[in-house]
């Protein structure tokens, strides 16, 4: 365990595509980093497949957007909102779940120390209780958290 941090959750925000990690589950959230907005309110419409369905297809007043560019946020608000979200789907699969979950979440190894804190700030505006970064120089999502894992067997 590391000081006593128990971890819920693991996430991999990607540009992509985002997933989630339960403990004792394996990936349990697998959906597109995409969120649907109306622009004259500013609300959002839909996040995940339900908001890549509707790329290409939505009115003029709804725009599906990707707030993550090139593994960093480029929309905080949208990208907090997208992680609530995804935390919320991951708690359903779950029985007994904290409320605000412990969460891991992989980052890009190249980022700044202000992209690194946009992270941390967005994750911790969706609900996030504590939250540990790990960089990954990996392409394949979640590898270091499955690597830290392995070599942590209290981790997960």
């Amino acid at each position: 365990m590391l000081g006593g941090f128990t971890k819920d959750l693991g996430i991999d925000l990607g540009t992509a595509n985002t997933l989630v990690y339960v403990r004792g589950k394996g990936i349990v959230v697998r959906e597109p980093s995409v969120v649907a907005l109306r622009t004259d309110t500013k609300s959002i419409e839909a996040v995940g497949e339900s908001a890549k369905k509707m790329i290409g297809r939505t009115p003029g007043n709804i725009q599906a957007i990707r707030p993550m560019k090139d593994g960093v946020i480029a929309d905080f608000d949208t990208t907090a909102t997208m992680i609530k979200y995804f935390i919320r789907q991951a708690q359903k699969q779950r029985s007994i779940f904290p409320r605000h979950p412990n969460v891991m979440v992989c980052v890009p190894s190249g980022i700044t120390a202000v992209e690194q804190r946009a992270v941390e700030d967005a994750t911790k505006q969706a609900g996030a209780r504590e939250l540990i970064r790990l960089k990954s120089r990996l392409r394949q999502p979640l590898a270091p958290i499955y690597r830290y894992g392995s070599r942590q067997a209290a981790w997960w």
